[in-house]
């Protein structure tokens, strides 16, 4: 049988809800309720290639994947699900044949116009516990930790 080990200070003072980790998966978890509540009919990785879409124009399935934090895997997944709705097109790149294209259809357009204003609303019921200078903080502080990656 092994003997316990004598903890250590730092291991007594461990207490999961402190722990930022814990707090932003239960944070997100908020998050993730409010959204399903007024976007049904997409999940928060689906509507967010849709909107990023609109915001840039065609792209690499690649570069989009960068740019909404998504693995090559997932950002698949999300690219076929989409594509199945009617709602995102590919085709290759003339280019580069190795690298696919992506484009929002007319229905894909339409969809992210017919939910933008839930996304604001989204946002706002997220961040209603904060004041505006608590948001402010909190988008500063998250971005500077992405951008430490």
């Amino acid at each position: 049988m092994a003997t316990p080990q004598r903890q250590t200070d730092t291991e007594i003072d461990y207490r999961l809800d402190e722990q930022i980790g814990f707090l932003m998966r239960q944070a997100n978890q908020r998050h993730l309720s409010i959204f399903g509540r007024h976007i049904d009919e997409y999940t928060p990785t689906q509507f967010a290639t849709l909107a990023k879409i609109f915001e840039i124009g065609t792209v690499s399935q690649n570069d989009l994947g960068r740019q909404t934090a998504m693995d090559a895997a997932t950002m698949k997944g999300v690219i076929d699900r989409l594509s199945k709705k009617g709602l995102v097109s590919t085709r290759p790149d003339p280019t580069d044949m190795r690298r696919l294209l992506v484009e929002l259809t007319a229905a894909g357009e339409a969809a992210f116009h017919s939910n933008v204003l839930s996304a604001h609303a989204i946002t706002e019921e997220t961040l209603a516990p904060l004041n505006s200078r608590e948001r402010m903080q909190l988008a500063a502080l998250l971005g500077k930790m992405i951008k430490s990656r």
